[in-house]
C-alpha cells in the first residue's frame, strides 16, 4: 500500500487473513481511489478469485466491460480484462492508462518498472524468480516499491480522474 504519508506491506500469517486485513483496511478509507498496475488484467480478477475459493467476502466489486474486450487477461480462468470498486474506492488500472496514449505514441514498454526508469523514478529490481530468497526487509522494500511507483505515476496524469472505473449502467441510467 502506498499513500501520500506512508508506504507499507500487509503481511498476514496466511492468505485468509492477509484478505481479511486488505478489506478491512481499504474500508476504512472511505471515498478514494485504489490505484493498481496491471489492475484489471491480474490483480482485481486475482484476488476476487482467491477470496471466492477461500470463502473470503470483500467489498470489492468487479465486471467486465466490453470496451476493454480482446485485451487478454493474465488469468487462465479469466479471459478479459476488469474494471472495478473496493468499497467506497473507485479503481485506476496506471497500466491501461498510460498504454492509452504514451504506449500508444513512443516505442516504449508500458509495464511498471521500465516506465518508471524512463521517467527517472527510483525503483528497486530484483530477480523476480527469486524472490523467495530475499530477506523480509528487502521483500517489504520492494513490494512497497512497485506500490509507490503505481501511485506516483497516476498522480503526474493531470487526467488521472477520467480513468476512475465507472459501474455499467442498468438501461443506460
Amino acid at each position: 500500500m502506498s499513500g501520500a504519508e506512508t508506504d507499507f506491506v500487509l503481511d498476514s500469517p496466511d492468505e485468509a487473513t492477509m484478505l481479511i486485513e486488505l478489506d478491512t483496511l481499504l474500508a476504512g478509507l472511505g471515498d478514494g481511489v485504489l490505484v493498481t498496475w496491471n489492475g484489471s488484467g491480474f490483480d482485481l480478477p486475482f484476488i476476487a478469485r482467491r477470496a471466492q475459493l477461500l470463502d473470503v467476502p470483500l467489498g470489492l466489486s468487479i465486471w467486465h466491460d466490453p470496451t476493454l474486450s480482446g485485451r487478454r487477461n493474465q488469468l487462465p480462468h479469466q479471459r478479459e480484462r476488469v474494471r472495478g470498486r473496493w468499497h467506497e474506492l473507485g479503481h485506476i488500472d496506471g497500466y491501461l492508462v498510460y498504454r492509452s496514449d504514451v504506449g500508444r505514441v513512443l516505442p516504449v514498454s508500458c509495464g511498471l518498472k521500465p516506465l518508471a526508469r524512463l521517467v527517472g523514478l527510483p525503483l528497486i529490481e530484483v530477480d523476480r524468480s527469486a524472490i523467495h530468497l530475499l530477506s523480509e526487509s528487502e521483500r517489504r522494500a520492494y513490494v512497497a516499491s512497485d506500490a509507490m511507483l503505481a501511485r506516483i505515476l497516476v498522480e503526474r496524469r493531470a487526467d488521472a480522474r477520467r480513468w476512475i472505473d465507472q459501474p455499467p449502467t442498468v438501461n443506460g441510467s
